[in-house]
């Protein structure tokens, strides 16, 4: 049964919400912008209306297979592999020949799931960084790179910064090119057109 519904995570978090909301408009976000499929390429090819049904969309993709399993088999080993399930989904989508999106908003829907206040802990870092510096990719740096001491401040237990560091290591390394780009000066910023 668990087997089943971790399958069944990775396929959730397979779908492109972005790519999908784009092709209805005509477009192939690969091809525009950093090529990425996550809401701020969509901000950038589109506009804010898609990019905020993008964000949703990802967020909820995170937020159900936690729900469906705590339903069904609770427990923290459960959720938790759900949890990585999904944003693997995202990241290494099958409908996209194993490619996908960075895994923020589908890493805060998990968090939002999994840890509800440690969830909007790290949204409003995100929001700060973001207000602060512009950036999307150094705001999910920070609030990410932040999640272990946030499990630890807010909802303490040696497993659940476990995965704090599982969650934020995803985070780092999707985000390789991205912070080799933010030390050359050439990253582009929240709102800039593609």
């Amino acid at each position: 049964m668990i087997f089943a519904l971790i399958i069944s995570a990775f396929l959730i978090g397979s779908i492109p919400t972005g790519l999908l909301i784009a092709k209805s408009k005509g477009i192939d976000l690969r091809k525009i912008g950093s090529g990425n499929i996550g809401a701020t390429n969509v901000m950038r090819a589109i506009g804010k209306e898609a990019a905020l049904l993008t964000l949703l969309g990802d967020i909820g993709k995170g937020i159900i297979p936690i729900i469906i399993v705590r339903l069904v088999s609770p427990g923290f080993l459960y959720e938790a592999a759900a949890g990585f399930s999904v944003i693997m989904g995202h990241n290494f989508s099958i409908f996209l020949k194993f490619k996908g999106g960075k895994g923020v908003a589908t890493s805060l829907g998990v968090l939002t799931a999994f840890s509800p206040h440690v969830g909007l802990f790290t949204s409003m870092l995100w929001l700060i960084t973001a207000k602060w510096t512009r950036y999307s990719s150094l705001s999910a740096l920070v609030a990410f790179g932040l999640l272990p001491l946030s499990f630890y401040l807010i909802d303490y237990s040696r497993q659940n910064i476990i995965f704090g560091v599982i969650i934020a290591s995803l985070i780092f390394i999707r985000h390789t090119a991205n912070i080799r780009r933010l030390i050359q000066g050439t990253e582009s910023k929240i709102g800039q057109k593609a």
